[in-house]
């Protein structure tokens, strides 16, 4: 018997080493010898070894003094997929489920830990599901085996299952920022104690301060609306994403991979964009337009403002109708509505006529005291009152400026250029009125200027017409261009709205002030110019405005109506355009601003330019020399302070006090603060705790520094009003929790 035994174990041995040959040699062929190793390695290392892409964040777009426009918050979207192998226990599911149904009804407070369970076990039952695909019969029958270790004869019946997922990708709560997400992935199944059951999709959640305040300017860059800055800067602002490499170590399990072939690269987070904009002058420009629109019934206007020096565009307003009547910024009116500019335009005559063709400014004709006056062959032009009695209607060209007389302007070029029309032409081209100013990139379109080369355009009323503004067409800005040169000591620059881009607060790309023309005049005629336009608001059609009895300070300014054919609109259809140029102080100007109103005669008061852009250009020009301007400089020795600053970051706070001499004390030269009302010289800034679970006093603030904070406390913040904080919805102090709705109240 136990030789019997003994042989039957040689037999087995002599087996086993057969088996162990057969698999080395396969191992030997696998390894040296099989055409697909190459193909099944990648194919492994495929599955196991996946790239996860690391998103950048997008740059900020911020104002002149730094503030932010449009900024972004890292939102995160967790999306669970129930039908993932990490689900397959559905005793560890259910335990798991239980929990953090519980924690997140606590956290978030938007629904129960009922119903967050129900949908998470309802799901779980809709995307995993087992079936029996068949019944296996399983024999253990007698033979060498079973007699040499004694196993008797039995048969039994297998269920073999089948798997059914439905890979469903659920969404149970809201997107979450960064600092809830940290709170967040500590819960149960979240923590991956199921292995990786969610996907976790990084975006950016684009905030805009200031609502729709200069929404036309800043812009939009989706999938829905692409135009202004965000779209013109777009890859700048987009940063450049990175990638890590993450290897499966088990079903619904990752471990992160670095090592010489796997290097991750860091994300690089987009540059913030620098513009020249300014808040407070947007605001202000915003208000006047408004209210002049609704008041008129007008269907669009803009405002621009800017600065004398450096092309500076302080604020860029445009407002038209929506479909319900109301008034929105849809459309950049400053860079892309090209019209005839109507009697803005006679600056560019006057220009030619005295610097060009050495026309006297005393030159006079008769204006025909408002009839019809047929000047040449083909033109017959009327003033829209009856200009100059006094003299029995022979006036010159100052006079002619400054009642804004067609008649005149249209007989002074046709004398002047009748011969030499390319002259004429010339000259504009050299003003820059045939290309566009230099903001193509934000939507600027191109003007229009005929020549007498192409006689498409170039007809036998035309060089007469575009003596008081019509036969070219303008945008607005190409019009503020040119008046910016007169106020600019006749140096023409281009019109800026970025000055820098930058990252991490290194400078990488500046656009300095560009010169479009060195010169556009003499010296002598620019004087003239400047009288002219002096006088516009001295005692000409500006005056219920800027004249002495109306106005504190001196202003050089030009109106403008235009009756405006274009598209399926005829002139005889009764839409105007009326405008007003203004630059500010007289004697050494800072700012030139434009508004541009666009309206149908029999609505509102007026179609003239004086009254309709009138309202709009006193009330920015008064709060730009108001704030400019000391008003007790006529005290020579008092030094006076503000009386109040805005809390918010404590390092500007300091800049600010240092600005206007007044010495700020604070615990913290870093961080967040609020300011007291100022005593004297002096005052006290308190910096806001650093407790994330507590309220903090943004009262006080500005909104953009207010909205930063809260945000980054994980509160959802609603406003009215504007200006500063007064007032808020909770007590400085007060527990808070993520997801909590707070308003805000600003005067």
């Amino acid at each position: 018997m136990q030789r019997e035994i003994m042989s039957r174990l040689k037999v087995i041995y002599v087996i086993f080493i057969v088996i162990i040959v057969l698999i080395v040699g396969k191992l030997i062929i696998i390894q040296f010898a099989d055409a697909d190793i190459a193909r099944l390695s990648q194919r492994i290392h495929r599955n196991i070894i996946q790239r996860d892409t690391l998103y950048a964040h997008r740059g900020s777009i911020l104002s002149r003094d730094g503030k932010p426009l449009a900024t972004s918050i890292f939102r995160r979207s967790i999306i669970f997929d129930f039908g993932s192998e990490g689900f397959d226990n559905r005793e560890r599911f259910l335990e798991g489920a239980d929990t953090l149904s519980k924690l997140l009804a606590a956290y978030f407070k938007d629904k129960s830990a009922k119903e967050y369970y129900s949908k998470m076990v309802s799901t779980h039952d809709r995307c995993l599901r087992y079936e029996i695909e068949r019944y296996d019969t399983v024999r253990y029958s007698e033979g060498f085996f079973a007699e040499l270790f004694g196993i008797k004869n039995r048969d039994s019946l297998k269920a073999v299952y089948r798997t059914i997922r439905t890979h469903s990708y659920t969404r149970l709560f809201r997107d979450v920022d960064a600092n809830e997400w940290q709170t967040l992935k500590e819960y149960p199944v979240l923590n991956e104690s199921l292995g990786r059951v969610y996907t976790v999709e990084k975006h950016d959640a684009r905030v805009y301060p200031h609502d729709d305040l200069a929404l036309r300017t800043i812009g939009r860059s989706d999938e829905h609306s692409r135009y202004g800055i965000e779209h013109a800067y777009r890859e700048q602002l987009a940063g450049t994403g990175g990638y890590r490499w993450r290897q499966r170590i088990a079903p619904g399990f990752y471990t992160t991979v670095e090592d010489e072939e796997h290097r991750p690269q860091k994300p690089v987070d987009g540059a913030d964009i620098h513009t020249t904009l300014d808040v407070d002058v947007q605001d202000v420009a915003d208000k006047a337009l408004r209210h002049t629109l609704e008041e008129e019934g007008a269907i669009w206007g803009t405002t621009v403002v800017m600065e004398c020096a450096t092309g500076d565009i302080l604020a860029m307003v445009n407002l038209g109708r929506a479909k319900d009547g109301s008034l929105v910024e849809n459309r950049n009116y400053a860079l892309g509505a090209r019209t005839e500019p109507g009697s803005t335009f006679k600056l560019a005559s006057s220009l030619a006529l005295i610097d060009d063709a050495g026309v006297s400014p005393s030159k006079r004709y008769h204006s025909g005291l408002g009839k019809r006056v047929k000047v040449g062959k083909y033109n017959t032009i009327q003033d829209s009152h009856a200009i100059g009695r006094e003299t029995g209607g022979v006036i010159d060209m100052r006079t002619a400026f400054a009642e804004s007389a067609n008649v005149y302007f249209t007989k002074a070029i046709y004398d002047a250029y009748a011969e030499r029309p390319k002259q004429y032409v010339e000259v504009l081209r050299r003003l820059h009125l045939d290309r566009p100013a230099g903001l193509t990139l934000l939507g600027e379109v191109t003007p229009i200027l005929p020549s007498p080369d192409n006689r498409k355009t170039w007809y036998g009323s035309t060089l007469a017409n575009l003596g008081y503004g019509y036969a070219i067409e303008l945008a607005p800005i190409q019009t503020l261009t040119l008046y910016n040169a007169v106020a600019n000591e006749g140096r023409m620059v281009a019109p800026r709205l970025v000055t820098h881009i930058s990252r991490d607060g290194q400078t990488l790309e500046e656009f300095p002030t560009e010169t479009l023309v060195d010169s556009v005049c003499s010296q002598r005629t620019l004087g003239l110019l400047r009288e002219m336009l002096e006088e516009v608001a001295l005692s000409g059609t500006a005056k219920e405005f800027f004249g002495e009895a109306k106005c504190a300070f001196r202003v050089g300014a030009k109106t403008g109506t235009a009756k405006i054919a274009q598209g399926n609109i005829k002139y005889s259809d009764g839409y105007y355009l009326g405008s007003m140029v203004t630059y500010l102080p007289a004697d050494a100007p800072r700012y030139t601003l434009m508004t541009a109103i666009f309206k149908r005669k029999g609505t509102g008061k007026t179609v003239y330019g004086a009254g309709l852009a009138g309202p709009v250009q006193k009330a920015v020009a008064t709060f730009l020399h108001n704030r400019t301007t000391n008003i007790f400089e006529g005290d020579e020795h008092t030094t006076h302070h503000p009386t109040t600053l805005k809390g918010g970051n404590i390092a500007h706070i300091r800049e600010v006090a240092d600005h206007f001499d007044v010495h700020a004390s604070c615990d913290s030269r870093k961080g967040w603060g609020t300011a007291d009302s100022i005593a004297t010289d002096r005052v006290k800034v308190t910096a806001l705790p650093d407790a994330k679970h507590l309220m903090p006093d943004v009262t006080g603030m500005g909104l953009a520094d207010a909205l930063f904070i809260l945000e980054s406390r994980g509160l959802k913040v609603t406003f009215t009003g504007s200006g500063k904080i007064v007032a808020q919805s909770r007590r400085a102090g007060e527990e808070i929790a993520h997801g909590e709705c707070v308003t805000l109240h600003l005067e």
